[in-house]
């Protein structure tokens, strides 16, 4: 599947989650795995500039510190390729896929607040003059995307905040420096913390606290399951009584090979789907069969569905919740 070491999958499986928020955690790292702080370094320096690691940070809980939707929009062959890469360009937008679907082109929209949400949302519908769909949050059951790469089906609690949180002027500089996580140098949080005009003691504090409060869902290791071999990636949906979606993703979201489960809007009479799971792996086949396992152990089978593979990959990045202008605001 791929051509890593030992040492570089251990890198990569094991602190997706477990990162250390201390001084030096690089070296705690490097205890952990018998290396060198420099060698932990060099080594995520190689995994990111091969695409393997997106960044080394925070993955906040959806709706903690913004606002966010997926969206999607059946836009003519012949101009998918130009809309996808100018969609691309807007800060707004972190992951965007084509999909086999006739709504072919999916994508997430993240913002500071609703008023600027909508306002992308509104562009970039003026600009596809094409049947779009906006289909924000509800109920999440597994959402994470930390990708379990050893096959021992580990579980961590993923559920996270579901609530709003306000953040000070201190606490949007924090955010906005660590969007594209943390760098890789021995002291990383220090100059986070010079950087943000702050002691590196009350970043590793104020992180910590947002990590126990669940805003924080996981800090770590943030890995591109495409180049780790994962090629084949699935969204699921279903068509669920609303009052039935609970029991249901509590079930759905311990199933193998399930990344993210949650509920969303339906947006009538386009598309009735409310009850989504995002499956990867390594071949299309393997994605199949984890799907109708997933149905019959969950008790799905009996619903409307539909499975809308992965096609071109235009953009996947982390979600950048603070803007330039909104953290010159405070």
């Amino acid at each position: 599947m791929n051509s890593y070491s030992d040492i570089e999958m251990r890198l990569l499986n094991d602190f997706q989650h477990r990162f250390p928020l201390v001084h030096r955690p690089f070296r705690k790292i490097g205890e952990h795995l018998r290396i060198t702080e420099d060698e932990v370094i060099a080594r995520l320096a190689h995994l990111s500039a091969e695409g393997a690691v997106s960044r080394v940070g925070p993955v906040f809980s959806p709706g903690c510190i913004g606002v966010s939707t997926l969206a999607a929009l059946a836009v003519p062959e012949a101009r998918l390729e130009t809309l996808a890469q100018w969609i691309s360009l807007l800060p707004e937008i972190n992951h965007n896929y084509q999909r086999e679907h006739q709504y072919n082109l999916w994508f997430v929209v993240t913002a500071p607040d609703a008023g600027r949400l909508d306002a992308v949302l509104s562009d970039i519908a003026g600009r596809a003059a094409c049947p779009m769909l906006t289909l924000p949050l509800l109920e999440r059951f597994h959402i994470d995307l930390g990708f379990d790469l050893t096959g021992e089906k580990r579980r961590y609690c993923t559920q996270g905040s579901s609530t709003r949180v306000h953040l000070t002027g201190a606490q949007t500089a924090i955010v906005a420096a660590l969007q594209s996580g943390i760098p890789l140098r021995p002291e990383p949080f220090a100059e986070v913390g010079a950087r943000v005009r702050m002691k590196e003691d009350m970043v590793l504090e104020q992180l910590a606290r947002w990590r126990e409060q669940g805003v924080i869902k996981r800090f770590g290791v943030v890995v591109r399951h495409h180049e780790l071999g994962y090629r084949e990636n699935a969204m699921a949906v279903w068509d669920v009584p609303d009052d039935a979606a609970s029991a249901i993703g509590k079930i759905a979201a311990q199933q193998p090979g399930v990344t993210l489960c949650y509920r969303r809007a339906r947006q009538l009479p386009e598309w009735p789907y409310n009850f989504y799971c995002m499956v990867h792996g390594t071949r299309r086949d393997v994605v199949e069969a984890q799907v109708a396992t997933l149905a019959r152990n969950s008790g799905l089978e009996d619903f409307p569905s539909r499975i809308l593979f992965n096609g071109r990959r235009f953009k996947q990045y982390g979600a950048h919740y603070v803007t330039r202008e909104s953290h010159g605001r405070h």
